[in-house]
């Protein structure tokens, strides 16, 4: 049976932000949303729909990115801020005892609390200019963050306690020929490890070179790129993992671009007697003559492509671990929902594609396995596009997070869409499916 979907805007967080917003990243456990913005951080509640905390002090230019560090016990939050200033901040906050983690709000929206909570505790340089990005690898070991000199580099957690912040940086990555606007660790799910032989940590990072790189830990502990995703004709400005892939396959990767487009990417799996030395005295991972590093390299195929919503540049993309559900919005202001054709729900496999697929596409010298520029007819269908999501602003973000407002029935259970303007507004919406 067709189906039919509706988006129904919630009251706004409050208070309004009056500053343009850059991102909203839900915490992977607690009822806690984080929003960048001018040189500070908003950590609303999900429950109230209103302020918990503010991070300020750390930055002297805006915040781009943040991200929530795994792992840690209920009383206890960390996170970590990515700024214009060149830097990323990390930052802890911990309310006594362990049997909760909201603060009290008031009926106006403000803490009970006259201090702030949050303690500014380690500075992270290096970075040339704008930190676009930043993340925490699934077990919190790892830290990437990425800019506009290019770059991405990986810190590694050497404290000796849980709180003690000291981090060492282990890679400097600089294949990229452009910005790099974000990094994305592949989530830690059934079927990550068990089809690696080098690496419990993979990492995907999106450039203004209208690439996207894979990046894995060899056997000496080298940060090497192991593939390049060509394919979109813009900027492409994030990646997102499949949270919660199907069959134990390994996790497809979702791609948006400038060039108004949404693709997906499978890994093509090789058989362990392909694994074996490279042509030539040039290794295809940065030119160094290294047997270990050429059998490193993976080749990703573009498998699907999301069908066309956006006018001009898709700014982000969220995918639902729970309902499968991409949503996406961007530049144009619109947000569209997608879904997955349910009579063949199951992830193409590249050999379905082999037809179309450029496999025979030459490899250049010094770069890392191509993938495919040719896509099939997308298994994804439209569920429903809303114009003006921000009135005439751009939509910087949007983000799937569980409800635990009054107005939902199953709180921690029901999924609502959140996403973050140039308006300075975060705004919920219900999703209406039938």
């Amino acid at each position: 049976m067709p189906t039919s979907a509706s988006l129904v805007a919630l009251p706004a967080f409050q208070p309004e932000l009056h500053d343009r917003a850059w991102s909203s990243i839900p915490h992977p456990t607690l009822p806690l949303i984080a929003t960048a913005h001018a040189k500070k951080v908003t950590v609303y509640s999900l429950s109230t729909l209103s302020s918990h905390s503010t991070l300020t002090g750390g930055h002297s230019r805006s915040v781009r990115s943040v991200s929530w560090k795994p792992g840690l016990p209920p009383h206890k939050l960390c996170l970590v801020s990515g700024s214009f200033d060149s830097t990323a901040a990390l930052w802890r906050w911990e309310q006594g005892g362990d049997n909760g983690l909201e603060k009290e709000i008031t009926a106006d929206g403000s803490d009970t609390d006259d201090k702030d909570e949050w303690e500014f505790t380690l500075v992270l340089e290096g970075h040339d200019s704008e930190v676009k990005s930043c993340a925490f690898s699934p077990s919190g070991a790892h830290l990437a963050t990425c800019s506009r000199d290019k770059s991405v580099w990986i810190w590694e957690d050497v404290g000796a306690t849980e709180a003690d912040d000291e981090w060492d940086t282990i890679a400097v990555l600089n294949e990229h020929d452009g910005d790099v606007k974000a990094v994305a660790w592949c989530p830690d799910v059934p079927g990550r490890n068990s089809r690696r032989k080098y690496s419990a940590d993979v990492l995907a990072s999106a450039s203004y070179d209208n690439t996207v790189r894979i990046w894995c830990e060899d056997g000496d502990g080298e940060w090497v790129c192991v593939a390049v995703l060509e394919g979109h004709e813009g900027t492409v400005w994030g990646i997102q993992w499949e949270p919660k892939p199907q069959n134990d396959a390994f996790p497809r990767l979702l791609t948006y671009s400038a060039d108004g487009s949404i693709r997906i990417w499978t890994l093509k799996e090789e058989d362990d007697d392909n694994d074996g030395p490279g042509m030539g005295s040039r290794s295809a991972l940065g030119g160094i003559p290294n047997t270990m590093r050429r059998s490193l390299r993976e080749e990703w195929i573009c498998t699907d492509r999301l069908p066309s919503a956006h006018e001009r540049d898709v700014y982000s993309v969220s995918w639902s671990a729970q309902s499968g559900l991409v949503a996406s919005t961007g530049s144009d202001g619109i947000v569209a929902l997608y879904r997955e054709n349910p009579a063949d729900s199951a992830p193409r496999n590249v050999s379905d594609v082999t037809a179309a697929a450029d496999e025979d596409q030459p490899m250049a010298n010094g770069d890392a396995a191509p993938s495919s520029e040719k896509t099939p007819a997308s298994r994804w269908e439209l569920l429903t596009s809303m114009p003006n999501a921000h009135g005439p602003y751009e939509v910087n973000h949007i983000t799937w997070c569980r409800r635990y407002d009054a107005a939902c029935e199953k709180k921690g259970e029901e999924e609502m869409l959140v996403t973050t303007g140039d308006d300075g507004v975060v705004r919920p919406w219900q999703v209406n499916i039938q």
